[in-house]
């Protein structure tokens, strides 16, 4: 059984696939090659022949004259014929009126079989002087071409006709065309075995390497599939399947790269659920204790300590509350459920509507806060509402993190095309590290968990711009000033 399966792999593979295609490829080559070079042999043969005796028929005048009186001299015509086959019996002597009708001939073997012989090739000879291979009509053999060479002949200016010579008889040539045959078929075949054997082991050696790479990738891919997320493809050469190899290894670094992001999420998830589990259960406690305590405690609590106890009920409630809704407000906007209302106002306005909100706020715990807006009044186009929920979590985290005494500052700036709004304040600062995950919603900065906020603030921040194409930018010194801006189009009149 698995010697089958050895051998039922052997044949699938890509490799003997490839080596049988190759191999018929070759054959087929061989072949081709072998009877092109025959037909060349053959043609260059005849060239070489008719090209020796082209001037044969030409020299044949000056020992005869087919014509005398306009009639066929066959008594004199016959005597030279004779004298040159003698010589040479391959020849076939013709004498052919200007229309080319056979009126004579000279044959070792009286088989003549055609009375006319088109004279388009004897002319197209004559014309080039017996310099280009130029194949007639066999009048022994109908359907067949042959070397000849052809004169014209004259009678006192008069154009008699023409002598046409075939310069090799249906008998020699049967003879020499098996020879010739024979001699290269087995120069074709000699070449072809030793040319195809040579090709086969070239091409074999040569695939293998190429299959070697290809096994290479295979072996990594599979190491990858398997969990080897570290495995890389070896590039040792160029071409299609070193891109192959550079495209993979540039996948599987993304597929890595994302795997650890998820992990990454997975963990920060983890932690946002967590922190809300314990955002949740502080107020929720609290609520749940001092609602005990009225119930139990009812008959002697005075007045004073109910209010004061349900006054601290609503503060945790609103605090669950603010919690939800900041919740149920990110989820939203990360999922693009909330279309921006686009219209034109002023920013100062908005600005020092949200200054004085927050003043009041920031006296009670001691910080500074103080506005920087130019007299001029500008004019954006974005969503009211969204940019003033945006400016109030900006700062009511400045706030939050503020130190009492210390200071907090709305700035507002004016380009030629954009509005640059900042909210600055002093404190603690933030890590450089932590600098580019602030505003991830899975992620709380940790020196910042014990804040007052819900810890979606900067989350919706940045969603809430990003509708507005517009980016929020951090800049922060250890112990020193956190600076968060952004910009919105300036509309011009």
């Amino acid at each position: 059984m698995e010697t089958k399966t050895f051998f039922t792999r052997t044949r699938e593979s890509l490799f003997w696939k490839i080596s049988t295609l190759f191999f018929l490829i070759l054959v087929v080559l061989g072949v081709s090659y072998t009877m092109i070079t025959i037909s060349m042999a053959k043609r260059y043969s005849d060239e070489t022949t008719q090209r020796l005796n082209a001037n044969v028929a030409s020299h044949m005048l000056l020992e005869v004259t087919p014509f005398v009186d306009g009639k066929v001299n066959e008594e004199a015509l016959g005597k030279i014929m004779h004298s040159m086959m003698a010589v040479n019996p391959s020849l076939e002597v013709y004498l052919l009126d200007p229309q080319g009708k056979i009126l004579s001939f000279v044959v070792l073997y009286k088989k003549v079989k055609l009375q006319y012989v088109s004279i388009e090739p004897i002319k197209s000879f004559l014309e080039d002087n017996g310099k280009s291979l130029v194949y007639g009509d066999d009048p022994r053999s109908p359907g067949k071409s042959t070397i000849f060479s052809a004169t014209t002949v004259y009678e006192d200016g008069v154009h008699l006709g023409y002598v046409y010579m075939i310069l090799a008889s249906e008998e020699s040539e049967n003879i020499a065309t098996a020879l010739q045959e024979s001699y290269l078929l087995k120069i074709g075949t000699q070449s072809f075995v030793l040319t195809l054997v040579a090709a086969f082991i070239i091409g074999l050696l040569v695939l293998w390497l190429l299959m070697k790479s290809l096994r290479d990738i295979i072996q990594t891919v599979r190491k990858f599939s398997e969990g080897d997320l570290s495995s890389r493809i070896p590039i040792r050469s160029k071409g299609e399947l070193a891109e192959l190899s550079v495209t993979f290894n540039k996948m599987a670094d993304t597929i890595f790269r994302n795997m650890e992001e998820l992990k990454e999420v997975d963990k920060l998830r983890r932690d946002l659920i967590a922190n809300i589990s314990h955002d949740i259960r502080t107020p929720i406690s609290i609520i749940h204790g001092y609602i005990e305590t009225l119930i139990m405690k009812h008959d002697t609590l005075d007045a004073q300590k109910q209010t004061e106890y349900l006054n601290t009920i609503i503060k945790s409630t609103e605090r669950l509350k603010r919690l939800m809704t900041d919740l149920f407000e990110l989820s939203k906007l990360e999922s693009r459920q909330i279309k921006p209302k686009m219209e034109s106002f002023f920013m100062f306005d908005l600005l020092q509507d949200l200054s004085r909100k927050y003043k009041l706020l920031a006296q009670e715990r001691n910080i500074e806060l103080e506005t920087e807006l130019p007299t001029k009044m500008t004019v954006v186009y974005a969503d009211i509402a969204l940019i003033e929920r945006a400016l109030q979590n900006l700062i009511d985290n400045a706030l939050n993190y503020t130190p009492e005494k210390g200071k907090v500052r709305i700035k507002m700036e004016e380009s030629s095309r954009h509005v640059n709004v900042s909210v600055m304040n002093t404190g603690p600062g933030i890590a450089s590290e932590e600098l580019s995950r602030i505003f991830d919603r899975y992620y709380k900065v940790e020196s910042n968990k014990s804040s007052r906020g819900t810890g979606l603030g900067l989350a919706i921040v940045k969603n809430i711009l990003e509708i507005h194409q517009s980016d929020i930018h951090v800049e922060s010194e250890a112990k020193g000033q956190t600076i968060f801006s952004f910009n919105l189009p300036l509309v011009t009149s």
